[in-house]
């Protein structure tokens, strides 16, 4: 029942209310449409007040104290996102670069659950690090930076499997072959080096770099605070809308391989978190990270995004599909993220 009730309040909150909407408008074959330009500026400033918000949360916290964990909530959604491309992108009938999308979504972070997270421990009395929001964009530039270049990466390499340009000038098209491994070698370094180049200069990831950078080094609190929060919601929920419209069109080639990302979207969460769970564990022996922060660190972990994860995907991978990776994360991954954060508590109580 609980179950439930938490999947009912996470599809009338504006991420999955305004999808759903948007796919019902393109289900009834309405002609709604947000121009292009009009989408690109939106999701510019929602990238930009993400990093800003990340940047500035940095820049408020204790350098020597924020390195250790900050350096493990980076490395946890490098792993998140290579173990899903291992498994979840490994499935059959499941497309890679949707798979990766996802994965990249399940590696980045939730604000809506860390609130939740941080409510709870401040209901059971329960300390933690003031600075634990410092951590979010680590681990969350980290994760959708990984799945994105991998993405890029598999797209480039299927690419160039299937086309081969003959000395006539004619064109065959054909499946993978083995290069040498040398060549092989040369060949996957130079087209990695391209892509991490291009992901980095691509607008999404740029605007989210570029808004870190000036909440670390300059002072936008002000134009922080009274444009670019009040304005997040709403150009968030159009964002969604217009997701919602683009994944009605390729619903029905997800519907074959449904239940491979409901799987992943329950168990992906629990595994996640005892990751995290045990980074924290790390940090503490370390440090002497507190037990609300090791607790804090497990939720983060087994969070999926519901902010940052949408607009970064939509742009850098325009062609993996919404329906997929927003469904899967905030659909699933986030109610069942928001139910186990009593059993992070109770295993941290526990152990600790």
């Amino acid at each position: 029942m609980d179950f439930a009730i938490t999947i009912i309040e996470q599809i009338q909150k504006p991420t999955l209310a305004f999808l759903i909407a948007g796919m019902m408008l393109a289900a009834l074959g309405s002609k709604f449409e947000i121009p292009e330009p009009v989408y690109k500026f939106i999701v510019i400033l929602l990238l930009l007040k993400i990093g800003m918000g990340g940047g500035i949360a940095i820049r408020s916290a204790d350098f020597m104290s924020l390195i250790v964990p900050a350096i493990g909530a980076a490395l946890l959604g490098i792993t998140i996102v290579f173990l899903g491309s291992k498994t979840l992108a490994k499935m059959r009938g499941v497309a890679e670069l949707d798979a990766l999308a996802t994965v990249g979504m399940f590696g980045a972070v939730s604000a809506s659950t860390l609130a939740a997270g941080m409510t709870m421990l401040d209901d059971s009395g329960i300390a933690y690090e003031g600075y634990i929001g410092a951590l979010y964009p680590f681990m969350d530039i980290a994760a959708l930076v990984t799945a994105i270049v991998l993405a890029k990466l598999s797209v480039a390499r299927q690419a160039a499997s299937d086309v081969q340009i003959n000395g006539d000038g004619t064109v065959l098209m054909r499946g993978p072959t083995q290069p040498a491994s040398g060549q092989e070698l040369d060949g996957t370094s130079e087209i990695v080096r391209g892509i991490m180049v291009d992901t980095f200069r691509s607008p999404a990831i740029s605007a989210l770099v570029a808004g870190l950078c000036l909440g670390i080094l300059a002072e936008p609190n002000t134009v922080f605070k009274s444009f670019y929060e009040p304005l997040f919601r709403g150009l968030l929920s159009i964002l969604m809308l217009i997701m919602g419209l683009e994944a009605w069109s390729r619903f029905a080639e997800l519907r074959k391989v449904a239940h491979t990302y409901i799987l992943y979207g329950v168990t992906a969460p629990i595994i996640h978190g005892l990751m995290g769970f045990g980074v924290g564990l790390i940090a503490h022996q370390l440090t002497g990270f507190s037990e609300g922060g090791v607790i804090l660190l497990a939720v983060m972990a087994a969070s999926s995004s519901d902010i940052s994860g949408p607009p970064t995907m939509r742009a850098a991978l325009p062609d993996a599909n919404s329906s997929a990776y927003v469904g899967t994360s905030t659909g699933l991954g986030t109610p069942v993220a928001i139910l186990r954060i009593p059993l992070f508590m109770a295993l941290t109580d526990w152990v600790m």
